[in-house]
């Protein structure tokens, strides 16, 4: 029954001497060489407790002692050895004021005439199991609250029962301007500036007016406390926040993102209007110039040297008007890549 290869910390707070005793057999019985401290009194624990780099993995504790007793004693002990499991015993059956005791956070509750080695080996050997479980779980929450408290993105933890936002960073109070306590008494329908959390795709003018897609198809609005609205992208996962359904929402502003994507399709139509320009608008005057140049002789027997010389001056004025539209609009492409770029920087 015992376990040779654990050896546990145990403090016993026990004023009678002969339950003191019998408890200290029960635990080397059951427990290989076990580790074992004595107090008498409350006041003789909490010393025992107070004193530094003495940690006990266990307490068994009396539920009545000449200093304290009953639920406050429950109470005061909790608080004293939160990091230690707190096994009471009694001897009164009550099992109203056991359930009662659990819920303060004591490990568990033990009638001293139902004591057995075993039975109190297995109390103190599932309770430290349940103390690590918790402390895991703990421990998994706190790193959860680091990387949301902590992320450099806007983050929300939102309840879909009520769709209330249960929880922000401190990313996403400073890059939506809300204060946390605004955010909690929100919606995240609030946050949409058309009441709604509907995807939008939103799309982009392309050429002969033709409506492309843009490349993201998951594309939300939101709303700023200045009222500015910013396209951002959405991803979340389920999970069970305080016994509801929620969702852990990333919000990833891509406004800036948009607007480039968007200049640079605007900038690639001018340019493919250049090209065809140049392909087919410059190639007919200057097919006709050609004409004329190779045929003269025959023209100028035919319409006179006067004809031909309007002719081609006209196709040269044509040609003209073409290539300054074609440096006119390339012009224009680089100042807009001049204003985006901002003023260079000496070296």
């Amino acid at each position: 029954m015992a376990n040779p290869h654990s050896t546990y910390k145990i403090l016993v707070v026990e004023d009678n001497e002969g339950d003191s005793i019998l408890i200290e057999e029960y635990l080397h019985e059951a427990i290989e060489s076990p580790v074992l401290d004595f107090a008498t009194t409350f006041e003789d624990a909490k010393i025992a407790l107070s004193k530094k780099g003495i940690e006990f993995d266990v307490i068994v504790l009396d539920l009545t002692l000449p200093d304290n007793h009953g639920e406050n004693l429950i109470r005061e002990m909790c608080n004293l050895c939160k990091d230690s499991c707190l096994i009471v015993l009694t001897g009164y059956t009550d099992l109203e004021f056991g359930a009662k005791s659990l819920a303060y956070g004591v490990s568990d509750y033990l009638l001293k005439d139902e004591m057995t080695p075993t039975t109190l080996y297995k109390s103190i050997l599932y309770s430290i199991g349940r103390k690590q479980a918790s402390d895991q779980l703990l421990e998994s929450e706190k790193r959860y609250k680091e990387l949301f408290h902590l992320s450099p993105q806007p983050m929300f933890l939102h309840c879909l029962e009520a769709n209330k936002i249960l929880d922000v960073n401190e990313a996403a109070i400073q890059h939506y301007g809300y204060t946390k306590e605004e955010f909690l008494i929100m919606t995240m329908d609030e946050l949409n500036p058309r009441e709604s959390d509907v995807v939008l795709k939103p799309t982009y003018p392309h050429k002969n007016g033709e409506e492309r897609p843009f490349p993201l198809d998951k594309i939300y609005q939101h709303r700023k406390k200045n009222g500015e609205v910013i396209q951002v992208d959405l991803k979340g996962n389920h999970i069970e926040y305080l016994g509801k359904s929620a969702k852990i929402v990333l919000a990833t502003d891509i406004t800036d993102r948009m607007r480039y994507v968007k200049a640079i399709e605007d900038q690639n139509n001018k340019l493919q209007e250049i090209a065809w320009t140049q392909s087919h608008i410059v190639r007919a005057p200057l097919s006709r110039l050609m004409g004329l140049v190779q045929s003269l002789e025959d023209l100028e027997k035919e319409l006179g040297a006067k004809e031909v010389k309007n002719l081609i001056i006209k196709s040269a004025k044509e040609l003209d008007q073409v290539i300054r539209k074609i440096v006119s609009k390339t012009d224009n492409i680089e100042v807009e890549k001049s204003r985006k770029s901002g003023p260079k920087k000496n070296l």
